[in-house]
């Protein structure tokens, strides 16, 4: 299951803003990204990836991300920084 390398990361980081920074920072090992997540939030993330060689994976939906992310609300992007 996709979520499960997300669910134990060691470090990752949470939201549209700090997932765009990792990618810049070379630190993104890989990125998820909610399928229903508003499209000029999430293109730059899906571009800059493709820029980077960065792997994209497609979460069905905000909420089922968020809850992979361990919060209690909707997620658009996240990033795995270092796996277990």
């Amino acid at each position: 299951m996709p979520l499960e390398r997300l669910s134990k990361a060691r470090r990752k980081v949470v939201g549209s803003k700090q997932t765009l920074k990792a990618i810049d920072r070379n630190q993104a090992k890989a990125v998820y990204v909610a399928k229903n997540a508003e499209r000029h939030v999430v293109d730059p993330i899906v571009q800059s990836c493709s820029n980077k060689s960065v792997p994209v994976i497609y979460v069905e939906s905000m909420h089922v991300l968020g809850k992979a992310c361990g919060i209690e609300v909707g997620c658009a992007a996240t990033a795995i920084i270092e796996d277990e």
